[in-house]
Formats: structure tokens, C-alpha cells, sequence
């Protein structure tokens, strides 16, 4: 089986932090956050299969639960035992699956902006997704150009971060990038059709939750059911912030990342 592409910063003594990026997106996704988390944790980019550095294959499944088994394999593979987790989107959902099934192995779970928290599932292809998906097809091979002018920019990023004229454009192009370029995109939307989240996690394991409060993608209405996830859940709501919070506001969710890891028990 073809491993997963990981790659790790900062100290490898530290604490081990793994990061799990979105459907359609890649590790580069964290470039505003990793910075300062590196001088606090070995931080852990794992790009999912069929994204990023990571090679499609086909044979095995691309469920948010089979994707859990295989990020766990890459850390067993990297000899990391215990670990916290930060997962964006799909990343989120696989981070809550880690810490549901390894409790004895997640220190904390940081979920920002999780799929799968919400009442009835999702049983098609949502038209945000294809369009997004479609437009970097086509665009991501010349993205440097046309994301110099502010209306590509307007058309890729205002349905994702309310701050899309501020976003760097090294978030951008890479975003771009991930997006046109992630073969295993559909195979992982197409896995979770008809799924949520539905696991219990232990109150051992510290989770904070984080969202944006113009999160189009998953929006509050229908996706961010609170009874799906832990009880014991600190939820986070930030203002102006979209599906990637850790663009918009990257300060306030490496804050909120250092709180909940440091309510791990010693």
C-alpha cells in the first residue's frame, strides 16, 4: 500500500501535533499557522491520498474512517505514539474518528470548521464543491496570473473567507493548487455521502471545536450540529471568519490550539 506523504517541523523531541487538511486542499493549507506551532511541537503534515504530495489509490477507501487508519499508519510508520491532532473540513471529521477510536493515542483534538456534524447527511454532490473544484481545474496550471487581478480572486475566495482581498497569495496560489491538482477530491466527497459523524469520544480527550461565522461551506444551519459532537466540546465561534478560520484569523487559532493542548492531563 502506498504511504501517505508527511513531513515534520520543529523540534522532534516535542510534543508530536499532527495537522490534517481538507477535501481538496493540501498540507500547504497550514503555512500561516505552522510557524509558530513549530516552536512549541513537532508538527506533523500528513497531505490525505490523492492530495497534496500523497498518491491516489484507488483500492483502498476514502471514508473519513478508513482515512483515520491510514493517517495512524503513517504516524505508526513515523514511530509517534501519542500525538494531538488539528484537522480542517474533512480533516476534522478524521481527527474526531482518531480521537472516538484511540482515545488511549489523541492527547486533544482541535476541529476546525469539522464535517460531519450534521443531522441529515449529505446524499449528492453539493454545487459549491464542483464549482470550486471545476474552476481550479481549469485555472490552477496559470493561477499566478490570473490571481493578480481582484475579480479570479473574488470568484475563487469570497464564498470561502470573508477576508479574501487580505489572504496572501502564497495561501492563494496554493489553495489553487491543492484544489486543481487533488485527484482523490471526488472519491472522498463520494465516500461520505450518507455519513456523519456519530461516535462517542471520551471526556479524557480535550476538544475545542472552531468555526467562522460566515462559514458557507458548512454552514451553521445545517452542518454544525452541536449533538453530534462531545458534550465535554469547548466551541469557538470566530467573527469574520469562513471554512478556513486558520487563513482568516490565524492568531486566534493557534491560541485556541495551545489552550486545548495544554489541558491535557499530565
Amino acid at each position: 500500500m502506498l504511504r501517505l506523504w508527511s513531513r515534520s517541523y520543529g523540534t522532534l523531541s516535542a510534543p508530536a501535533l499532527v495537522m490534517i487538511h481538507g477535501m481538496g486542499s493540501a498540507s500547504t493549507a497550514w503555512s500561516l499557522i505552522t510557524p509558530e506551532l513549530s516552536n512549541h511541537f513537532r508538527v506533523i503534515h500528513i497531505d490525505l491520498p490523492g492530495h497534496g504530495f500523497s498518491e491516489m489509490d484507488s483500492s483502498k477507501e476514502m471514508d473519513p474512517h478508513s482515512l483515520a487508519e491510514r493517517v495512524l499508519e503513517e504516524l505508526n510508520n513515523l514511530g509517534i505514539d501519542k500525538f494531538h491532532v488539528v484537522g480542517n473540513s474533512l480533516g476534522g471529521w478524521i481527527g474526531l474518528d482518531l480521537a472516538a477510536e484511540h482515545p488511549n493515542r489523541v492527547l486533544s483534538l482541535i476541529g476546525i470548521a469539522p464535517a460531519g456534524l450534521w443531522l441529515s447527511p449529505v446524499n449528492r454532490r453539493l454545487p459549491i464543491g464542483a464549482y470550486a473544484r471545476s474552476l481550479a481545474q481549469l485555472t490552477h496550471p496559470i493561477a499566478s496570473y490570473f490571481m493578480q487581478y481582484t475579480w479570479a480572486r473574488r470568484i475563487g475566495f469570497a464564498a470561502v473567507s470573508p477576508l479574501w482581498k487580505e489572504l496572501p497569495t502564497h495561501v492563494v496560489l496554493d489553495a489553487v493548487k491543492a484544489m486543481g491538482s487533488s485527484s482523490g477530491y471526488y472519491p472522498a466527497w463520494d465516500a461520505l455521502l450518507s455519513l456523519r459523524f456519530d461516535k462517542k469520544i471520551s471526556p479524557t480527550v480535550p476538544v475545542t471545536i472552531i468555526f467562522g461565522d460566515t462559514d458557507n461551506t458548512l454552514p451553521a444551519k445545517t452542518s454544525q450540529e452541536r449533538s453530534l459532537a462531545p458534550a465535554h466540546a469547548k466551541w469557538v465561534r470566530l467573527t469574520q471568519a469562513g471554512h478556513a478560520p486558520m487563513w482568516d484569523h490565524p492568531r486566534d487559532v493557534v491560541d485556541e490550539i495551545l489552550e486545548t493542548t495544554s489541558r491535557v492531563s499530565q
